[in-house]
């Protein structure tokens, strides 16, 4: 069954119909919300609230027509950024699955990973909403760029836009935090340089 048969069903509120959206859906929604939260149990409510306004607008004009599961996306990461601004500090995002280095690193190793990604979540809020997406959806869930602009609404050119935007903003924030570290303390491995760079080269 499509995403359009789907949505017609469920503007009916097929019993069925609802419970295949849910179950075809969630886990990335969850995903995608955890990545903006930093925290399991905050991304399963949210989850949570996101089928609850599908349910709500179903049978009024603010309910979607098509792309189902990109106005999904949609509603989690405005419920995200609703929860972000009611906080008095900043998130984490998270890119990986896993932050944790692997047990067969050496300890001044898995100090640099973790300086690393401390200084890339710190970048990452600095992003625009739109450029957060587009990371979190191309490198997080791993997403090729014609099913980004899909989920977003987006052409294809202004996700690659988006994301070459973003890249090289985040390349710029690390280097700033490499020079900033390296005056507080010479030699140290946060921000270094050339991590700094080979982000700034994935696009």
């Amino acid at each position: 069954m499509d995403q359009n048969e789907l949505l017609e069903r469920a503007r009916e509120y097929d019993a069925q119909a609802l419970a295949e959206i849910y179950d075809r859906y969630a886990e990335s929604i969850y995903r995608y919300a955890y990545r903006y939260v930093g925290n399991a149990e905050l991304a399963e409510d949210l989850t949570g609230e996101v089928f609850l306004k599908l349910l709500e607008v179903l049978g009024t004009r603010r309910a979607p027509r098509k792309q189902l599961q990109g106005w999904l996306y949609r509603v989690a990461r405005n419920q995200a950024i609703d929860w972000i601004r009611q906080q008095d500090k900043g998130v984490d995002f998270s890119l990986e699955e896993e932050l944790t280095p692997a047990e067969n690193t050496s300890p001044t190793t898995r100090l640099e990973e973790q300086e690393l990604h401390q200084a890339l979540r710190e970048a990452m809020r600095q992003l625009t909403p739109s450029q957060q997406d587009v990371l979190v959806l191309r490198f997080g869930e791993g997403r090729k760029i014609r099913e980004v602009g899909r989920l977003l609404g987006k052409s294809e050119g202004s996700v690659k836009l988006l994301q070459y935007r973003a890249l090289n903003r985040l390349r710029t924030l690390l280097e700033e935090q490499g020079k900033r570290g390296n005056e507080a303390q010479e030699g140290g491995a946060v921000g270094k340089v050339p991590a700094a760079s080979s982000a700034g080269q994935e696009h």
